[in-house]
């Protein structure tokens, strides 16, 4: 009998059509009336694919008493409550790893971008000002400090990116990790402090909500700059448009925002900040090995009986 599997994520045309040839899918939102769908056909479903931007919620695994696994497209977890799922006994995979070096690449362009203007400049050109006036200086980027909030798989990453811009680095965790040649900071204030650029590479949820709040920003300092490649809800976005307002730091590189896709009318109307429509892990390569993932973590547990990238328990 063909594996009934449920569909309630954005996930890639390709990867839907290659579900759809190995196991009788079906996309929620699809149905008519998806409530009713739910109520007649729930326990069918052995399997659920979902992705990180959409989660699932605990009321939904609920409705499906024969849910063995879910496989999510992306990294984040903050949007679905893992632990709820495995005390169920439902196994959750994920896609970590295959995305770090896209996301590092995204947080280190981001980076030279608000530091050195280019994207500022490329408006200054097209704008036709350059024959009557001079674009302003930027901020070296070549041995900066670099601050870490977080270091997992692509804190590592950037980390080891930032070696070839001999950047001193340092990192904010809720404890030191062993094996690091970095400097842990217990202090996130202070790591703000110590650091020209401010790296957010951190899980989201409810922990790490506003993590980055006005305190942070102030003590990252108008010489300093933000980049976040995480969850929106890790930074303050309304202390974050004061501080850029005001220039209580110097600039922000965004790729994640509070509200997605809705981005505040106040951070586009800054010069200070680069704005990214949530990139980070775009490319075909990327996504394609992301898909890859979401299928082989199906098929692993389905012959046997495991998860070649199982969600950590929480």
């Amino acid at each position: 009998m063909t594996i009934a599997l449920l569909n309630v994520g954005k996930l890639p045309p390709a990867l839907l059509a290659r579900l759809g040839q190995t196991y009788a899918l079906t996309t929620l939102a699809d149905e008519a009336d998806p409530a009713q769908f739910l109520a007649d056909h729930a326990g069918r479903f052995t399997a659920l694919v979902t992705s990180a931007a959409v989660g699932v919620s605990s009321a939904l695994v609920e409705r499906l008493p024969q849910l063995k696994v879910i496989s999510s497209f992306g990294v984040g977890l903050d949007k679905m409550d893992v632990a709820h799922a495995q005390a169920r006994g439902i196994a959750v995979g994920y896609t970590p790893d295959v995305l770090n070096d896209c996301v590092a690449d995204i947080a280190f362009g981001l980076l030279i971008d608000v530091a050195r203007g280019m994207g500022a400049a490329d408006r200054f050109v097209r704008a036709g000002r350059w024959p009557q006036s001079v674009f302003p200086l930027g901020r070296k980027v070549s041995g900066a400090r670099l601050g870490m909030v977080g270091m997992g798989r692509i804190g590592r990453t950037i980390a080891k990116r930032s070696q070839g811009f001999e950047m001193d680095v340092r990192y904010h965790t809720r404890t030191p990790l062993s094996g690091l040649p970095w400097q842990h900071e217990p202090a996130l204030t202070e790591l703000a402090r110590w650091a020209d650029f401010l790296v957010v590479i951190t899980a989201g949820g409810a922990g790490t909500r506003h993590l980055v709040n006005s305190a942070v920003l102030d003590a990252l300092g108008p010489d300093g700059f933000l980049i976040n490649v995480a969850r929106g809800s890790v930074v303050d976005e309304t202390a974050l448009i004061a501080a850029l307002q005001t220039q209580r730091i110097a600039g922000a590189g965004l790729d994640v925002f509070a509200d997605e896709p809705h981005v505040p009318q106040a951070l586009m109307q800054l010069d200070n900040v680069v704005l990214l429509p949530h990139i980070a892990s775009a490319t075909r390569e990327t996504r394609q090995a992301m898909a890859d993932r979401v299928f082989d973590n199906l098929q692993a547990f389905f012959a046997e009986g495991r998860l070649l990238s199982a969600a950590p328990a929480p």
